[in-house]
C-alpha cells in the first residue's frame, strides 16, 4: 500500500472530511482567508508531500452537473480580486495529481473551479466554491503539489438553501476521498 501518511487532506467543514485512514486531515474553515491561513500553518508544521483539498461546490444550471456529481479541478481561479494583475488569479492543476484523480474517479469531469467568498461571486466558471484557490495557493507558495476535488451540492443560481442537496454532496465527497488519497500517494514520486 502506498504511504498515505504523506498526504494532507484539507476540507472547510467536518462534514466534508472523511475519517482519516492513516493520512493527516485539516479543517481549514470556510472562506478563502481562513483556508489560506490554516493551510499555510499546517504545511509549515507537518510538511506534507501532497495536499488534497476536498469539499462541496455549486455548479451553474447550464453546466449539466447534478447534485452529488464529483468534479476534479483542472484549474483554480480566484474571483474576488477584480481586474488587474496585482496578484495571481489562476493556478493550473498539477499534472501528476490530475492523472491520479482521474484514475480514482474516472467518471468525474475536469473543470475549472472558481473561488469566491460569496455564493455567486464568480461569473466565468461552471463550478464555484469558497476555499480552493486559497488552499492551492498556500501549497504552491510552500512548494507542495496540490489538487482540488469537489462534489456538487447546489445550483449557483438557486438562492434557497433548502433546495440544495448538501447531504448528497457530503456523502459523495466523503466516499471518494479514500480512493483519491491512495492514488495521490501512488503518484507522490511524480508530484
Amino acid at each position: 500500500m502506498p504511504d498515505v501518511a504523506q498526504i494532507l487532506v484539507v476540507a472547510a467543514t467536518a462534514r466534508e472530511l472523511a475519517p482519516a485512514e492513516g493520512w493527516r486531515t485539516l479543517l481549514c474553515g470556510v472562506g478563502p482567508v481562513e483556508a489560506a491561513a490554516a493551510t499555510a500553518t499546517a504545511i509549515a508544521v507537518h510538511r506534507p508531500a501532497i495536499v488534497l483539498h476536498v469539499g462541496i461546490a455549486g455548479a451553474r444550471h447550464a453546466s449539466g452537473l447534478e447534485a452529488g456529481a464529483l468534479v476534479i479541478g483542472s484549474e483554480s481561479r480566484y474571483c474576488d480580486l477584480g481586474g488587474g494583475d496585482l496578484a495571481p488569479r489562476r493556478l493550473d492543476g498539477h499534472a501528476a495529481l490530475l492523472a491520479a484523480a482521474r484514475r480514482a474517479l474516472p467518471d468525474a469531469p475536469l473543470r475549472v473551479i472558481a473561488t469566491s467568498a460569496r455564493v455567486g461571486g464568480s461569473v466565468e466558471c461552471d463550478v464555484e466554491a469558497m476555499e480552493g484557490f486559497a488552499v492551492l495557493r498556500a501549497a504552491q507558495l510552500a512548494g507542495v503539489p496540490a489538487i482540488e476535488v469537489r462534489a456538487i451540492s447546489n445550483a449557483i443560481e438557486e438562492p434557497d438553501r433548502a433546495r440544495w442537496h448538501l447531504d448528497r454532496a457530503f456523502a459523495a465527497i466523503v466516499a471518494a476521498t479514500p480512493a483519491l488519497v491512495r492514488e495521490c500517494a501512488r503518484s507522490a514520486g511524480d508530484a
